[in-house]
């Protein structure tokens, strides 16, 4: 497990081996994006958006056209209302 210490300045040196875990280096962004209370997952911000592609894909579930996203966000939004 890889730790690193927060500076004063709010500043955190992120180990070489996280570095080379996300491919990034001096001068690259990172992001840090919330999964759940208290819990962020760190993202190079740095890659091509072609890299992306697949990374939400789970077997044996088959893609889902705009139009169902369309109906599922407007179900939840009359289950919310």
């Amino acid at each position: 497990m890889a730790a690193a210490t927060i500076t004063s300045k709010g500043q955190v040196t992120i180990p070489v081996k996280v570095r080379a875990a996300l491919g990034v280096d001096a001068g690259d962004r990172i992001e840090f994006v919330e999964v759940g209370k208290g819990e962020f997952n760190i993202v190079a911000a740095t890659r091509s958006v072609r890299e992306l592609q697949g990374m939400l894909q789970r077997k044996g579930r088959k893609p889902v056209s705009i139009e169902e996203m369309n109906a599922a966000i407007a179900e939840g939004a009359a289950r919310s209302r």
